[in-house]
């Protein structure tokens, strides 16, 4: 299964690249994060790993750095015990103020019972996905406001 959100930002490319790679940012916007443990690795570079930690529930996902082409592109895999998800960032300009970011997320369900249950449960993760690519947004645009 796969979920597709693009959203443009009012910010730079280089700028919105740049806090969306950072995985110490998360918890800022992620709503349902509750900090970010690095595990191996110089957090947020490739090939690095760190553990998403929810503020409720004991869905932990792992996350890898697989590649970090900014700020055109940054490439993750999220993995819990029933899913792995493949993830690819695209930063496109689309003004010299204006980002459009594309973020697609691929689910691979493990086991029958499992890829079953995401099937049915495609419109509770697409709707996560949009809610997060919103909160960035919001947390881009006011970090900017901040900064001037």
């Amino acid at each position: 299964m796969t979920s597709v959100v693009e959203i443009d930002i009012a910010a730079p490319r280089a700028r919105v690249a740049d806090l969306f790679s950072d995985p110490a940012n998360n918890p800022k916007w992620m709503s349902d994060i509750e900090r970010c443990e690095p595990v191996n690795g110089t957090l947020g570079m490739p090939g690095s790993t760190h553990r998403l930690v929810p503020k409720s529930g004991n869905r932990v996902f792992v996350a890898t750095v697989l590649s970090k082409d900014l700020p055109d592109e940054l490439r993750l895999r999220l993995e819990a015990p029933n899913v792995v998800v493949s993830i690819v960032d695209r930063f496109v300009a689309t003004s010299p103020e204006v980002t459009r970011l594309v973020s697609e997320e691929e689910f691979r369900f493990k086991g029958v019972v499992n890829s079953m249950l995401g099937f049915l449960a495609q419109p509770a993760i697409k709707k996560p996905h949009r809610r997060h690519m919103d909160a960035f947004k919001q947390f881009v645009e006011h970090e900017l406001l901040r900064e001037r």
